[in-house]
C-alpha cells in the first residue's frame, strides 16, 4: 500500500483526500529536523509540509521511496527543488489558494497602524483613556507602495484601489499594472512616493536582505512598513532603529528569519514592545477557508500525481495534464533531458511488440518527462529496459 506522512496540522480535508485513494496515511502534528525526517521518510511514498519542514538534497537523497512533495503552502524555498526533481520526486504547491487571506491580513493592519489602533488598544487595557485623534489618518487618499506585484500583490492592489488608496508598484519582472496602479521602475522611486510600504516577494535566495537601513532611509517620514513575505528579505534590526528614531510611524510582520517549529514554543525579536508595531506568527495564510482549500488543492495534485502520473502545475518537473484512462496501461519516465532519449523509449517498446496508442513528452530544463499509453499488459523486459537507461531517473507503470 502506498504511505503518506502529513507534517505541521494540515487541514484534515488533506488527509480524508488521500485515503480515500486507498493510500495509508500519517498525521504529525509539527515539523521534523533533518534527522527525525529522514526516519519518518522510510517507506513513504508521499510528503505533505508547510513552512517550517525543510527537505533537503540530503533528505532527498535518504527518501528512495519518496514519488512526491506537497508543499501545503505558496512558498517552496524550504525544498531543494532541483535535487527533488534529480530524485524523481514531483514537487506541488498552493499557488493561489491563500492570496485572499494574506491580502485581508495585509489590509487589516494598514488600517490599524495608520489609524494607530495597537496603541489605544493597549492604552485602554493598562486603564488609560487616551481618546485622540493626534497619528491618527484615514487611508483613503494614500499612496500604497507594494514590492512584489504576483499573485498577492496584484489582488492587494484592487482591493486597496477600491479603499480609495493610490496604487504604485515594483517588481524586477515585467507586469501588467491593474487598475489604475502605476510601475515604479526603480525600489528607491517607489519608497520616495508611497506612504504605505508592504512587501510580497518571493523566498528566491536573491531576496535575502533586499530591505535594510538604506531602504528604511528611502522611506518617506512617517510612513509605515508591512512585511508578509520572507523573514529573510528585511534587517529587522535596521527596522527597529527606524521605529525608534521615528522615521518609520508603525509596522506590521509576520515572518521572521528563524521561526519556531511548533505552536507554543518560545519566541523573541527586537521588535519586542515597538510602539505602533503588529507582531504575528506567519498567520498571513492561516484562516480556516484558505487551509480547506490548500488541503483540497494539494492531496489532490498529489492523489492525480500517482494515478495519473499528472504534473500540471508542479514546481520542478515538466508539466504534462493527463486524465484518467481505463483498459490501458500507462508508463510514466521521467528523465534527464538529453538527445535521443525518446527515440529509445520507443525503440524499446518496440523491441517488445508493445504497441502505442498515445503518448506526451514535455521538457524543463535538465529534466524530460515521457509518457506513454500501451493497449496491453507491459512485460517485465520493457521495464526493466526503460529502468536501465542511462538517462533514467523514475519509472511507474499505471494500470
Amino acid at each position: 500500500m502506498l504511505r503518506a506522512l502529513l507534517l505541521e496540522n494540515l487541514h484534515p480535508l488533506a488527509a480524508s483526500n488521500l485515503e480515500a485513494a486507498g493510500i495509508d496515511v500519517t498525521v504529525r502534528t509539527g515539523a521534523l529536523d533533518e534527522s527525525e525526517l529522514i526516519e519518518a521518510l522510510d517507506g513513504v511514498h508521499l510528503l505533505g509540509i508547510r513552512s517550517k519542514t525543510n527537505v533537503t538534497a540530503n533528505v532527498l537523497e535518504n527518501a528512495p521511496d519518496l514519488v512526491a512533495l506537497g508543499a501545503f503552502c505558496i512558498g517552496t524555498n524550504q525544498i531543494d527543488l532541483r535535487s527533488a526533481a534529480t530524485q524523481g520526486v514531483a514537487v506541488f504547491n498552493a499557488p493561489f489558494q491563500n492570496t485572499r487571506s494574506v491580502v485581508e491580513l495585509a489590509l487589516a493592519e494598514i488600517i490599524a497602524l495608520t489609524r494607530r489602533l495597537t496603541e489605544r488598544d493597549r492604552a485602554l487595557h493598562e486603564g488609560r483613556w487616551d481618546k485622540s485623534a493626534e497619528g491618527a489618518h484615514e487611508v483613503r487618499g494614500r499612496t500604497l507602495g507594494i514590492v512584489g506585484y504576483g499573485n498577492i500583490g496584484t489582488q492587494l492592489s484592487v482591493v486597496a484601489e477600491n479603499l480609495g488608496m493610490s496604487v504604485v508598484f515594483y517588481d524586477t519582472a515585467e507586469k501588467l499594472a491593474l487598475g489604475n496602479a502605476r510601475r515604479m521602475d526603480t525600489l528607491d522611486e517607489l519608497l520616495e512616493q508611497a506612504d504605505v510600504v508592504t512587501l510580497h516577494v518571493d523566498g528566491r535566495q536573491g531576496n535575502a536582505g533586499l530591505f535594510g537601513a538604506k531602504q528604511f532611509a528611502r522611506m518617506r517620514p512617517g510612513a509605515i512598513f508591512l512585511n508578509l513575505s520572507r523573514g529573510f528579505v528585511v534587517d529587522y534590526g535596521a527596522l527597529r532603529e527606524a521605529i525608534v528614531e521615528g522615521r518609520v510611524s508603525g509596522a506590521a510582520v509576520d515572518v521572521f528569519p528563524h521561526e519556531p517549529k511548533r505552536k507554543g514554543d518560545s519566541f523573541d525579536s527586537e521588535l519586542r514592545g515597538l510602539p505602533n508595531v503588529i507582531l504575528t506568527p506567519h498567520i498571513g495564510g492561516s484562516t480556516e477557508e484558505a487551509q480547506e482549500a490548500i488541503g483540497q488543492f494539494v492531496s489532490a495534485k498529489l492523489r492525480d500525481y500517482l494515478t495519473t502520473g499528472s504534473t500540471t502545475l508542479s514546481v520542478n518537473v515538466p508539466n504534462l495534464a493527463l486524465e484518467q484512462t481505463t483498459g490501458i496501461t500507462r508508463v510514466t519516465h521521467l528523465h534527464r533531458n538529453t538527445p535521443g532519449v525518446l527515440a529509445a523509449v520507443n525503440a524499446t517498446l518496440a523491441e517488445h511488440g508493445t504497441n502505442i496508442e498515445g503518448q506526451l513528452l514535455a521538457t524543463r530544463g535538465e529534466i524530460g518527462y515521457v509518457v506513454t499509453d500501451v493497449g496491453s499488459r507491459v512485460e517485465p523486459a520493457v521495464i526493466e529496459a526503460l529502468a536501465a537507461m542511462e538517462q533514467t531517473i523514475a519509472l511507474r507503470v499505471l494500470d
